[in-house]
């Protein structure tokens, strides 16, 4: 993303021609457009304490859809996701501190620059030996990927030669420093110049290197009224001095941050994570559910005497087990509404693609548990006169249900664990959750454990749960 954001001076913006007369667009009056951005770039876009998205970029989409008389609905998904989902139509705009390049211009159209960028290096606070660039010889370093700093970097690497490593937030690039896998960091001054405000365990070295301008963006040819309409009120925030107080309320706080206990991360963070382990949850439920009615039909259908049906099965099986959960997940969010046009939310996206990949699962549990029961039985009922669907029903079937039944509870726990997956298209479960925490406050080990814990409670009470409900029905 070339995103590094930075400078606090206002750039030249048309005025309008009266601060007291709000000049506004009819096109976007009274609409709702999705604006996609970064989950985490603390300070443009991070949460809060209470878990609301804030931030530079959110307080100015904010105050200009309100200036412009729309609204807006922002979705948190990530520099990458953001990009793929207005290429696919699934929002109208990004705002993630994107950099205005001649590259980005072919396939976006730009607003007018409303923040200029500059890049530093930081490292370990505890660090007396790195100081300036010829200090990296022979050494790694880290930036955020597609950001300015990756850019600035990776133009002066073979200078002083020392190699770039992309990641792709900033916790987990001051993590990889503070960590000793890589010496230093390039990011943007202001965001460096908040994580040390948050005892982010790292120190600034060098000067603030000039970057580039960043703008709002949407599909090339696309949404030019809502691009006009961002312009018009960015112009407007400028003269009404509204511009600058937002930028003053993130960027004048120089004071560091005391960190509280670990205890009193636990309180601040149980709210947000209690969020997130209900959404866990409902996802987790409802995958499940129709995973299982797929693994029933498919289970039978590999199991039968047609060749057509076993073939189907087999195809479907060999699909959602051949290919990553993460990839599914990446095509139902963003490559099918790309082909058809259809956009989808992100957790009927998420359950989409748990379900199919479990149901996957299911199929073979279904199948093997079916194939498990000794084919005397089936024999035995049809030589009493049953029916093939009564033997099944009523002989093999029950006996194959307490066959599958610690698989089913198995892939449960999978199920539950592969919903953290979701993260990476903006469904806001647990894992998204921790990854909001510790974006800003900085205290990733401490909020990973705290994530971990939950995942382990939880887990732990349903596979008891499931394994009472077992004995019970399968005695």
């Amino acid at each position: 993303m070339l995103f590094g954001i930075g400078g606090a001076s206002a750039l030249s913006v048309p005025s309008p021609a009266s601060v007291n007369s709000v000049v506004q667009h009819a096109d976007v009056n009274g609409k709702k457009f999705a604006i996609a951005t970064d989950t985490t770039f603390a300070p443009f876009e991070f949460r809060d304490s209470s878990g609301n998205l804030v931030g530079i970029d959110m307080d100015l989409i904010q105050a200009i859809a309100k200036n412009q008389g729309f609204e807006v609905d922002i979705k948190s998904l990530g520099f990458d996701a953001a990009l793929q989902a207005l290429q696919s139509n699934q929002v109208a705009g990004v705002i993630a501190g994107m950099s205005i390049t001649d590259e980005r211009k072919n396939i976006f159209d730009f607003s007018a620059p409303y923040f200029d960028s500059g890049v530093q290096m930081a490292v370990a606070k505890n660090d007396q030996e790195i100081k300036t660039y010829a200090d990296l010889k022979g050494r790694t370093v880290t930036a955020k990927r597609g950001s300015e700093g990756e850019t600035f970097a990776n133009s002066i690497k073979a200078e002083y030669g020392f190699t770039v490593k992309a990641l792709a937030d900033s916790a987990t690039m001051y993590d990889d420093v503070k960590a000793g896998n890589s010496v230093a960091v390039f990011d943007d001054y202001p965001v460096l110049a908040y994580g040390v405000s948050q005892n982010n365990g790292l120190k600034i070295v060098t000067d603030k290197e000039q970057g580039s301008s960043y703008g709002f963006a949407v599909n090339k040819g696309q949404n030019a009224e809502l691009l006009a309409a961002f312009d018009t009120g960015l112009a407007e925030l400028k003269a009404n001095g509204e511009y600058d107080a937002i930028l003053d309320k993130y960027l004048a706080k120089t004071e560091t941050v005391e960190q509280g206990s670990f205890f009193q991360l636990v309180k601040d963070s149980f709210p947000a994570l209690m969020k997130g382990l209900w959404l866990t949850m409902v996802a987790t439920v409802l995958s499940l559910a129709i995973a299982l009615v797929l693994g029933v039909i498919f289970g039978f259908f590999k199991v039968a005497e047609n060749k057509l049906l076993r073939g189907i099965a087999s195809t479907y099986v060999a699909i959602f087990r051949g290919t990553p959960l993460l990839v599914q997940a990446f095509f139902f969010y963003f490559g099918l509404p790309q082909m058809t046009g259809q956009p989808l939310d992100v957790l009927t996206a998420g359950v989409i693609t748990l379900s199919l990949n479990a149901g996957a699962y299911m199929t073979e549990i279904v199948r093997g548990g079916i194939q498990s029961v000794d084919t005397g039985q089936l024999e035995a009922s049809r030589s009493l006169g049953l029916s093939y669907v009564t033997s099944m029903r009523r002989v093999v079937v029950p006996q194959a249900v307490k066959i599958m039944t610690p698989s089913f509870i198995n892939q449960f726990v999978i199920t539950l664990k592969d919903t953290s997956l979701l993260a990476v298209i903006g469904f806001a479960e647990l894992t998204y959750q921790g990854q909001q925490i510790y974006a800003s406050n900085f205290r990733t080990g401490e909020t990973l454990l705290i994530v971990a814990a939950l995942y382990f409670i939880v887990i732990s009470i349903l596979t008891q749960l499931s394994n009472v409900l077992d004995r019970k029905f399968n005695k």
